[in-house]
């Protein structure tokens, strides 16, 4: 029996998306398509592909919030079966990495137990099916230069300096927090000290 897959098309900040999924999980994310016929294009015909968005549920619209500057998780179920064991293990370690934080290449081979893997680990991100959903974009040279990525340079800059900025949003808006519960416990001090 054939083996169904389900797509959807939507606009983002940086241009138009496909989701591919089949019935075990996400399999394929194009990103950064020019139309909505250019993200059609490479699906490679209808021989069993369904255009319907139920299998993504909410994806689509945390997507469009992710490329919008919003911090937004992704803890979707995908299929990485189309992979080497290999690709497999370094795919879910780079679905670790936090939000508006990198890690290195030699990081991810430390993490393999193969320090020695660095180029192999280069070549299981560019194979990376499902960009943004595991994060290949935040991995980095050990050295802290962009090195690598199969939607270029600039594009893994500009999303990194779209996570960095809102992290950073995120850590100002916590110090205001503290700063302010922070003075309201000095105030009932205060309060308390002079009765």
């Amino acid at each position: 029996m054939l083996q169904r897959f389900y797509y959807t098309l939507f606009e983002t900040e940086f241009g138009w998306v496909r989701l591919v999924a089949s019935e075990n999980g996400i399999c394929q994310l194009v990103w950064h398509q020019p139309s909505r016929d250019g993200a059609l294009d490479s699906l490679g015909g209808d021989a069993g592909f369904i255009e319907d968005s139920a299998p993504f549920y909410n994806l689509p619209q945390r997507l469009q919030y992710y490329f919008g500057g919003e911090k937004v998780d992704f803890p979707d179920r995908v299929d990485l079966s189309s992979i080497t064991p290999f690709q497999y293990s370094t795919l879910e370690i780079v679905r670790s990495i936090p939000y508006g934080e990198t890690r290195s290449y030699s990081w991810i081979a430390a993490n393999l137990r193969r320090p020695q893997a660095c180029r192999a680990v280069g070549q299981a991100l560019r194979r990376n099916p499902i960009p943004v959903i595991i994060p290949c974009h935040r991995v980095i040279g050990a050295n802290g230069r962009l090195v690598g990525f199969s939607g270029g340079l600039s594009l893994k800059s500009l999303l990194l300096n779209l996570e960095s900025q809102n992290a950073y949003r995120e850590l100002q808006k916590k110090r205001v927090t503290t700063q302010v519960h922070s003075s309201r416990v000095q105030g009932s001090r205060l309060e308390s000290d002079e009765i």
